[in-house]
């Protein structure tokens, strides 16, 4: 069977632009008070839009020191950890080894790699939703942009200067603050929808049930636990507001 096409970059960018989140609904903690009620903010969710970012590399021999930057996202907030800071460190560990609060994102198999040997700490109830929509039809990485155009019907832009921008700076300026809560802010959309769309998905054909001299190897693989969508991920807003 065919595999179905998401919305090019072209026909998304004829749709609606994605909301951002407002600036006053994007924390940057960097004091023990702020860190605070992020962790309280964090943990009392069950469903994480997640992301990460690394400074680039520009040659081989370059030691990799990533990811710099966890992003974490609720519909209504983002909370940007900066590794440089120990606190930010414990919070990310907290998080992502957290087995009670399901970590949703696109194109997460670098991250799976990196984040453990970074944080030192297992990945716990990450779910990587281009494995959801392959399972709808769709190619092995649909990605952000194209999800938001399906599951939304919005636009969503990417800065290519802001993804290969320094994220292992002591201070991110205003853009990649921006950017990076928009990374982790689309997924956690897409989730919060991802039920309601799935519904209105038309069921696959089942192939034909292969002979018994079939190699398995040649049929899909199904999806794990792990990688199945939680069809009632409940998202809380953060119960304080940034002073």
């Amino acid at each position: 069977m065919p595999r179905l096409r998401p919305p090019s970059k072209e026909d998304s960018q004829l749709l609606p632009a994605f909301a951002a989140l407002p600036d006053h609904a994007i924390y940057v903690p960097a004091t023990p008070a702020e860190f605070a009620q992020a962790r309280a903010a964090l943990l009392a969710q069950t469903a994480l839009g997640f992301d990460t970012e690394s400074k680039p590399l520009f040659h081989v021999h370059q030691p990799d020191t990533g990811p710099h930057v966890v992003q974490l996202a609720t519909p209504e907030a983002a909370w940007i950890l900066q590794l440089h800071l120990p606190q930010a460190m414990t919070l990310a560990r907290e998080i992502i080894a957290h087995p009670g609060i399901c970590k949703v994102g696109f194109g997460l198999d670098n991250d799976k790699s990196t984040l453990p040997r970074r944080l030192g700490v297992a990945l716990s109830n990450i779910v990587d939703l281009d494995r959801i929509f392959k399972s709808h039809g769709y190619g092995a990485s649909t990605g952000v942009r194209a999800a938001i155009a399906l599951v939304l019907g919005q636009s969503f832009h990417k800065s290519k200067k802001q993804s290969t921008s320094n994220w292992s700076l002591p201070v991110l300026s205003d853009a990649q603050i921006r950017y990076a809560a928009n990374d982790a802010h689309g997924p956690a959309m897409v989730y919060a929808a991802l039920a309601q769309w799935q519904a209105r998905q038309p069921a696959l054909a089942i192939a034909p049930r292969p002979s018994r001299n079939t190699a398995a190897s040649a049929l899909p693989a199904p999806l794990s636990t792990a990688e199945r969508p939680r069809q009632a991920a409940l998202f809380l807003p953060p119960k304080y507001q940034q002073n």
